[in-house]
């Protein structure tokens, strides 16, 4: 008997024996929703996380990104990453995908054309929970909130305004753009510019996209063409009139180049961007991209704010996003992540200007010292537009088509093949039918 006793006790010891060591190995899913596995330490209880995390950009702002992700590590052991990066289209052709198979990153990247979209899917985590105030102007922030909730975290200050070719109009002896000029002093300086130009030059390009003109309709206190996520479509008539009549004008006086040659530049181009080809002396453009411009036309560039109207002029205001997905197991640290990744300075200074003029101002003091003239001059731009600024209108979800369709309307205008009046029909009929469906 006793032979029997002792094999029955071993037994027994040893199932107690793995039942410890099933506890202590934290294996299985034990509830926490890092989804991590022990580390067997650490100040987070021992379990190791990995962010997955996307984004799109230049190979500079790739590099960037991966060293500051090696750093985050350095400083909380335990994180990894799972990094996804790519190109603009690239991004925006993929993202919707995932989307739909709810498998988003962790942390992805997010712009404003498109936050009203994703929003409205139900894909991005509510941030209103983390403390922004040490490191962001409060305004900014309310300004970005939809229905009173945060889904974003800034990272970088942009603004819409208009480069010139100070060089060319200061030897043409036109008076150079100043701050806060009306939009009837912006059509009185182009007609003016007209007759002090060569032909083959033109003081400002011609104007067919819909947030072109959008700009000028909510400037006239009229309100932006689409509001309430769609579900307001507003195209006022008589601005519409005034602003494109205008163009139809300067058309056929040669204020703006022929439809042919607008419909060949390509920004940022040596050879085919309308200002640095020397073909037109103003354009558009944001805190970035007049950067990219300056380099190609180095000492030549000057810039001002957009014309405005009784209710302001352009917009000034973070355009580029991190957002969580609400799809992650990780949304605790993955919210943590997102404010380290505009409030640590170390983190700062290598991601530099990769995403633009850094939100933090702490940050952008330290770096200035440093910034080349191309980079001061997006700064620049920003300045002289805030005080006028109105908010960033984006297209609503759903309105590609619209998007696409006034460009393609207002195209065939600018060709002679229709009218000014029959587009606004076409346009005005669209948009309706969007927001109907948007109210449905």
């Amino acid at each position: 008997m006793k032979p029997v006793r002792s094999r029955g006790l071993y037994w027994l010891v040893l199932a107690v024996l793995l039942i410890l060591s099933a506890c202590s190995s934290g294996g299985g899913n034990s509830g926490d929703e890092s989804g991590g596995t022990s580390t067997g330490g650490g100040e987070d209880g021992g379990k190791s996380r990995t962010l997955s995390i996307m984004w799109w950009g230049t190979d500079a702002r790739h590099e960037a990104t991966k060293q500051a992700l090696e750093l985050y590590t350095q400083q909380n052991p335990g994180v990894s990453f799972k990094p996804e990066y790519m190109a603009w289209d690239a991004y925006w052709q993929k993202l919707p995908t995932l989307a739909a198979s709810k498998s988003i990153a962790d942390v992805l990247q997010m712009d404003a054309a498109y936050l009203q979209e994703y929003v409205a899917r139900g894909q991005l985590e509510d941030l209103s929970d983390i403390d922004l105030s040490d490191v962001v102007d409060a305004a900014v922030i309310e300004n970005l909130k939809i229905d009173g909730k945060l889904y974003v975290i800034p990272l970088s200050l942009n603004a819409q305004g208009i480069a010139y070719n100070k060089t060319e109009l200061e030897a043409a002896g036109i008076p150079l753009p100043h701050k806060d000029w009306t939009w009837e002093e912006f059509f009185q300086w182009a007609r003016d510019a007209r007759t002090k130009l060569p032909e083959g030059k033109y003081p400002i390009g011609d104007t067919t996209t819909w947030d072109g003109y959008q700009y000028y309709q909510a400037s006239q206190g009229k309100g932006p063409v689409m509001a309430d996520g769609g579900k307001t479509f507003n195209l006022d008539k008589e601005t519409f009139m005034t602003f494109f009549h205008t163009y139809e004008e300067f058309r056929k006086a040669g204020i703006v180049p022929p439809a042919e040659k607008s419909g060949a530049f390509l920004e940022n181009d040596p050879q085919a961007d309308p200002m640095a080809s020397g073909t037109v002396m103003t354009r558009g453009a944001t805190t970035g991209s007049v950067s990219a411009l300056e380099q190609l036309m180095p000492g030549q560039v000057g810039v001002v704010n957009m014309p405005v109207g009784p209710a302001g002029g352009g917009w000034a205001q973070s355009t580029i996003f991190l957002s969580v997905s609400a799809n992650s197991k990780q949304k605790e640290e993955a919210k943590k992540f997102v404010k380290w990744f505009i409030a640590d300075k170390e983190a700062g200074k290598i991601l530099g200007l990769t995403r633009g003029i850094p939100i933090n101002p702490d940050i952008y003091s330290e770096l200035e010292p440093t910034l080349e003239p191309k980079d001061k001059l997006g700064k620049e731009l920003y300045d002289i537009s805030l005080d006028k600024a109105m908010p960033f209108y984006p297209a609503a979800a759903g309105y590609s088509e619209f998007v696409d369709g006034f460009k393609r309307e207002m195209d065939a205008v600018a060709f002679g093949q229709q009218s000014v009046e029959e587009a606004y029909d076409k346009l005005d009929k669209m948009g309706k039918e969007l927001a109907a469906k948007a109210g449905g």
